[in-house]
């Protein structure tokens, strides 16, 4: 993983989902639509709608907006969403996986496809690129102004469960078990620290990294094009763009 730097990922992540306020509402509301017709309306007795309660309000959603979408999935909303992910290879043979959540399994299927197709790229079959990937929670703590005591940091990271820590950049970078990433975020929070982004995630095992400014092109736009379709939820990948 040298050169790689995780936050250029993520930092541009976010400024995607800033761009797309709205998008990334209606996406979260379709998973929480699922996990409410799934296991019910209680965060207490249903850990996957707490899950999505707290990644909703990660991304500023409104209380609002996550009660309204509980009640009306509770309501026997006639939406009916599934939980579907596709694999395959972006230029240059980088591994790629998209999660969707989709009312037409086709029409999801179709777009994926075309998009890999368009890119210089092909969708494979399940299990293709998944071995490469971890599922994982991160934590990015702000550094900006470092002064962030990085010792201190770490200890209360490790001591709330953390697997993993390191600096990068001008942030931190917190590596958790998926299922113990809100529960470490809101220790690190009460803490003191400033949390820029919690959430579940995949991480690759190694990172390939693209010469051809023809492959750097079209990667992106598969990526641009992957995150713009409103079924789609995530898109990882294990490009090392060391332009970002």
């Amino acid at each position: 993983m040298s050169g790689h730097s995780k936050w250029a990922n993520i930092k541009h992540k976010k400024e995607k989902t800033d761009a797309a306020r709205g998008k990334i509402f209606t996406k979260i509301g379709k998973e929480i639509t699922i996990a409410v017709k799934e296991g019910g309306g209680d965060p207490a007795s249903n850990s996957k709608l707490r899950d999505l309660i707290q990644k909703a309000k990660a991304n500023n959603v409104p209380n609002d907006n996550i009660e309204r979408c509980i009640k009306k999935a509770l309501g026997g909303t006639s939406e009916n969403y599934e939980e579907v992910s596709y694999e395959g290879y972006g230029p240059a043979g980088i591994a790629v996986i998209v999660t969707a959540t989709t009312d037409n399994r086709n029409r999801t299927a179709g777009n994926v496809r075309a998009y890999f197709s368009k890119y210089h790229g092909n969708l494979g079959q399940t299990g293709c690129v998944g071995y490469l990937f971890t599922d994982v929670g991160e934590i990015v703590i702000n550094n900006e102004d470092g002064d962030v005591d990085e010792d201190k940091l770490m200890e209360t990271a490790l001591e709330a469960g953390a697997s993993d820590f390191k600096a990068d950049g001008e942030v931190f970078v917190v590596t958790t078990e998926p299922d113990d990433v809100y529960a470490i975020q809101d220790a690190i929070k009460e803490a003191g620290y400033e949390i820029l982004s919690a959430e579940k995630t995949k991480q690759a095992s190694n990172y390939v990294t693209l010469e051809s400014e023809e492959d750097i092109k079209f990667m992106n736009l598969l990526i641009e094009k992957l995150e713009e379709d409103d079924d789609v939820m995530d898109v990882y990948h294990n490009w090392e763009n060391c332009d970002d």
